[in-house]
């Protein structure tokens, strides 16, 4: 069994990297993008989380989107400068950093790369199995995950965290500290999952310490356009598209990208593979990101969600755009 998990790992690796982006043409991004923002921006689908207190305040008609390329340009239409709460697409970047800190192995062996099938916060017993089925993407593999950044206290590992997913945006980040504040005063069950891995033996050190910090790292402002220069970095693997510096190997970010594709969308990662074809993640504060390997990546911001916890707009726009550029990692040529 495990022998089949490392070859389903080993293929989706084979899918997000080595198969070269599935179109060739140049195309007129902008005027796609308003082609498409007008399509989707009707659709008045899905519901604005509830569960976490402040982000009952987001405004549902709020919607924008942003490509931005491994050339270094942006293309945007709608309510792209509006700040919201990055909420679960930070895993994707603390995972950048605890591979920066911890390596690999430690990741696959703690954490797992394994697609659950499950809601993103399920409760998965680990110490009953002889690996852990989970992975970086979902609430427990997360918080794990946050254990092994690397610092001299507390405070040490929330500043290296904030400063390096800020070096992916270009700009100082800051908390959102009444998303913070509503998410820790709600997050017991984040703190039970902590709990049970240290339990297990897969999270390092004080489980309520790595909760803390998952949670400061799910309420960084951000904005569309922040989402997008992010994203266009992995696109370009690692190396940032407007200051030109490397900010993680081509390596981890093929480790990276797998994740996406295993799980980005939690139990919706499948129809997302199968009609949109390229890494993704989502968060509940309304945000999607698409990676389109060597070519762009596409930030989504609109608030209503749908069942699973991803926008509604943010995924119907990345199957037009999917469609309409025919970038699906398997799209024949």
């Amino acid at each position: 069994m495990q022998n089949l998990r490392k070859k389903g790992l080993w293929f989706i690796t084979v899918i997000a990297i080595s198969i070269s982006p599935a179109f060739t043409h140049d195309y007129d991004y902008s005027a796609v993008i308003k082609k498409i923002y007008h399509e989707v921006k009707a659709n008045n689908a899905g519901k604005v989380a509830d569960y976490i207190p402040a982000l009952k305040q987001a405004d549902p008609d709020n919607f924008g989107m942003v490509i931005a390329t491994v050339d270094g340009e942006i293309y945007k239409e709608g309510d792209t400068a509006v700040e919201f709460a990055i909420e679960s697409i930070s895993k994707v970047f603390t995972l950048a950093l605890a591979l920066q800190d911890s390596g690999e192995d430690i990741i696959l062996k703690k954490v797992g790369a394994y697609q659950t099938g499950l809601p993103f916060n399920s409760i998965i017993a680990p110490d009953i199995r002889a690996i852990p089925l989970q992975n970086p993407l979902v609430n427990a593999g997360a918080i794990i995950t946050t254990s092994y950044i690397q610092g001299a206290n507390s405070a040490a590992k929330w500043g290296k965290t904030l400063a390096f997913i800020s070096t992916f945006a270009g700009r100082e980040l800051k908390v959102m500290n009444d998303v913070c504040e509503s998410e820790l005063a709600t997050n017991q069950h984040n703190r039970a999952l902590a709990w049970q891995a240290k339990a297990s033996d897969y999270l390092l050190g004080d489980p309520d310490d790595a909760v803390i910090r998952y949670t400061r790292a799910c309420s960084i402002g951000i904005t569309c356009e922040d989402l997008a220069k992010m994203g266009s970095t992995l696109a370009n693997y690692g190396v940032d598209p407007f200051s030109k510096r490397t900010i993680i190997s081509a390596e981890k970010v093929k480790f990276i990208l797998s994740m996406m594709l295993l799980s980005g969308l939690y139990d919706s990662s499948g129809p997302w593979l199968l009609k949109v074809g390229v890494p993704g993640k989502s968060g509940v504060g309304g945000g999607i990101l698409a990676v389109v390997p060597g070519k762009f990546a596409l930030a989504v911001f609109s608030p209503p969600l749908d069942e699973s916890g991803n926008s509604v707009r943010g995924v119907e726009t990345a199957e037009k755009l999917s469609h309409e550029l025919g970038f699906h990692l398997l799209k024949q040529r």
